[in-house]
């Protein structure tokens, strides 16, 4: 994890004191269900839990040396653990196996990370919202091909973006919910040593569902879900990011990041305002979708398991996490703080001399009972006029005698209203809101 793109509030989830910790209590959920299931003592599981403690930058430090003799983690943390709690500690892991703690922990950091990173999505969101109301009929050229195609408005951009981050947040939501299991099952997943019901109410207590059917290890499909759904939600972020480099750029200068004072965009040019968060965004979307591209691989592991997925997990759980969640706040401000210039959008939808316009005229024409081939071909030649002769669209439709045999002059000049294309806009508003 790098501190330039980390914040501290999700940091703190994936500090190595607080991986012990989660480690301590899934060993101790576990053992009061082996409490319960008649298999240990009462008195060892208090023992444990009153000695089991918390964990030091000192106790991190003894167990990682006692991992270098022994070459397990899992192995260094329960033989620290005996050394602090004493004989008792004997009925902690008892039956079980490392990945019964490796893989129900980090059940409880990608569930906890996840949760986190609703509320960045639901700032985000809000965000978005705020500034679609705000915009809901400001008129924009709409683009295809980089091109301008017709009229819409800069709220219905912003309604387009919230519509998809939201669905973003449903898939979040539900790889959330399949992450969020645990599996007390032994060796290679067949309760040999434990009864499930050790398993059940370990889960239970820790707030995680049980995995119905584990090897060695939980099944790296809901990984992959979880991941992904982190990738594509940074996708779309970067979508989004595209388009305001896009409206940034000096020749559009529709909207821009907010440029605050002592900023400084560029080392030898005073005047430059660049879209440094936008594109900030992008390259940290590169990132994520290697990793979910990584989460994808570690799911075909050899038989009941292997470790070729550890080393992924351990780089790919935090950083994929803090990464995402980084974005979300980055982008959020973004949005609360982007400059829109209306002025420049009516500007620029006015550039090809309403030529934006040819749709309206040629469905006009069509309902005045001309071929739709023959309309297209009087819309068209007047269209090219201004790209070949800088002639004025309405001018030259105006000037056109075939047309005026079909259309009255008031007829043309109404087919250039703005209005027009936002007919729909309250409806679409309702849709995506539940409110116009």
């Amino acid at each position: 994890m790098l501190a330039r793109y980390a914040r501290p509030e999700m940091t703190a989830l994936w500090t190595r004191e607080e991986g012990l910790r989660r480690w301590r209590d899934v060993e101790l959920a576990a053992l009061d269900g082996m409490v319960a299931a008649g298999i240990a003592p009462a008195s060892a599981a208090q023992s444990c839990r009153a000695k089991a403690g918390d964990f030091s930058a000192a106790d991190v430090q003894r167990i990682d040396e006692i991992e270098k003799e022994t070459k397990h983690d899992v192995i260094a943390f329960l033989t620290f653990m005996e050394q602090r709690i004493g004989p008792d500690a004997r009925w902690l892991h008892y039956g079980m196996t490392s990945s019964d703690v490796l893989d129900t922990s980090l059940a409880l950091l990608l569930r906890d990370a996840a949760t986190r990173l609703l509320a960045g999505l639901d700032r985000t969101l809000a965000a978005i919202e705020k500034r679609a109301f705000e915009h809901k009929r400001t008129v924009m050229v709409g683009r295809s091909h980089g091109i301008h195609a017709e009229p819409i408005s800069f709220g219905h951009k912003l309604a387009v973006w919230f519509d998809e981050l939201k669905r973003g947040r449903a898939r979040l939501e539900r790889a959330r919910e399949g992450i969020a299991v645990g599996m007390i099952s032994g060796a290679v997943g067949t309760f040999a040593h434990l009864s499930p019901a050790v398993e059940a109410h370990a889960c239970k207590a820790l707030g995680l569902g049980v995995d119905p059917v584990s090897t060695q290890v939980i099944q790296r499909d809901r990984h992959a879900e979880y991941f992904g759904a982190l990738a594509l939600i940074a996708t779309s972020i970067e979508k989004f990011a595209v388009e305001v480099r896009h409206l940034q750029r000096t020749e559009v200068r529709e909207a821009e990041e907010q440029f605050t004072a002592g900023q400084k965009g560029s080392s030898a040019m005073p005047h430059k305002r660049n879209p440094i968060l936008s594109e900030n965004l992008t390259g940290l979307a590169r990132l994520m979708r290697g990793w979910g591209q990584a989460a994808l691989e570690n799911v075909p592991l050899w038989h009941e398991r292997d470790i070729s997925h550890s080393s992924v997990e351990r780089v790919i759980g935090p950083d994929a996490t803090v990464t995402l969640d980084f974005m979300l706040y980055r982008f959020s401000g973004l949005i609360e703080n982007l400059r829109v210039y209306p002025e420049n959008m009516a500007k620029n939808l006015a550039l090809l001399g309403g030529v934006v316009n040819s749709q309206r005229l040629l469905l006009e024409l069509a309902k005045k009972g001309v071929d739709r081939q023959a309309a297209y071909v009087i819309v068209q030649r007047n269209a090219m006029k201004f790209f070949e002769s800088g002639i004025d669209f309405k001018g030259a439709l105006l000037a056109d005698t075939e047309l005026l045999q079909k259309m009255s002059v008031a007829e043309v000049e109404a087919c250039f209203s703005p209005d027009y294309h936002l007919r729909a806009v309250d409806e679409i508003f309702q849709r995506v809101f539940g409110r116009s």
